[in-house]
């Protein structure tokens, strides 16, 4: 054999191997890329639930509470803040408002906790409990969609990986984190 043909095939199989690698690592990268995408229609889904459900609990109340018209003003705005993030693909605004609106549930609760009728109103503890049941659920998503997200962020920065990622254009993923004050102070404990 000639130096001339071992030295083309060599080339011939290392340019094979480099052609498998790239098709391969761009693949892994669309199968990250839908995943993360696929998370985030599942938590886009649960929100709008949510959102449609909310006005409902909040009319509730207010057929009980008139004179919470400020809190029900707040949170009309909380709403509309996390409604508006979440049909613009704003994962960080959507974040803040929902941590916001998190903050504004348990004062709606402290205000039917007021009223024993509107406890005792079937529709307000249906409404209640279908969202708690959404609350998990998102939560739930949240987690997924984050570990989702992490692995594409990590998987486009890796070496040699970010090299077909740059040819492909790929951006990190903003993860979905609530920013609650409420959950972020300490807890008092007493034993008095």
């Amino acid at each position: 054999m000639s130096a001339a043909l071992i030295i083309g095939a060599a080339v011939s199989f290392l340019l094979l191997v480099v052609v498998i690698w790239f098709i391969s690592t761009w693949n892994r990268l669309v199968r990250l890329e839908e995943n993360v995408n696929k998370s985030w229609a599942d938590i886009d889904v649960l929100l709008k639930q949510r959102y449609d459900m909310l006005p409902n609990l909040v009319n509730i109340v207010k057929g009980y509470a008139d004179h919470e018209s400020e809190l029900f003003e707040k949170f009309a705005e909380a709403r509309m803040m996390a409604s508006g993030a979440l049909s613009s693909g704003d994962i960080k605004g959507l974040g803040a408002a929902e941590g916001m609106l998190t903050g504004m549930l348990p004062k709606i609760n402290m205000v039917a906790e007021q009223y024993p009728e509107l406890k005792a109103d079937t529709s307000f503890v249906n409404l209640q409990n279908q969202l708690v049941a959404i609350e998990n659920q998102v939560s739930d998503r949240r987690e997924f969609y984050n570990a989702s997200a992490t692995n594409w962020n990590a998987a486009i920065q890796m070496i040699p990986t970010n090299i077909v990622a740059g040819m492909k254009n790929c951006c990190r993923s903003d993860l979905f984190e609530v920013n609650d004050p409420v959950q972020r102070e300490a807890v008092a404990i007493s034993f008095d």
